[in-house]
């Protein structure tokens, strides 16, 4: 029981994530760049509004946790890293590759979790 709460209070807090990201006015990248947010960052390495790589990167703390991300555009691309545990005092970091264009403004966000909890959402607009 105590889990189903949990799973149906984490969807609730990434779906106002991801609408407050829509409205929320951000740094826009027009070339490669590094942003963060609390202890998550997402880097890009490629040039306007393409993306071919992402890479997201979590800080972890003193414990031992388990960490992914989800990285998604307000057009509607999205993928989920791969879940790892990670040892205390790691840095988590995975790509992912979402190979095209997108059109100028469109936001790219990442959220980061540890331990099934969002402890980052950086999010950064495309521009030409």
């Amino acid at each position: 029981m105590h889990d189903t709460i949990k799973k149906i209070i984490t969807g609730i807090a990434t779906t106002a994530a991801a609408l407050g990201c829509l409205v929320a006015a951000g740094p826009p990248a027009s070339a490669a760049g590094k942003w963060c947010n609390n202890s998550v960052c997402i880097e890009t390495y490629d040039h306007g509004t393409y993306l071919g790589r992402v890479e997201v990167s979590v800080v972890n703390t003193n414990q031992p946790h388990r960490i992914s991300a989800r990285v998604w555009t307000t057009n509607g691309w999205s993928a989920r890293t791969k879940t790892e545990d990670v040892a205390s005092f790691r840095t988590y970091r995975d790509q992912v590759y979402p190979q095209r264009h997108f059109p100028a403004g469109t936001r790219l966000c990442a959220e980061g979790f540890r331990g099934g909890a969002s402890v980052g959402l950086p999010c950064v607009t495309l521009t030409n």
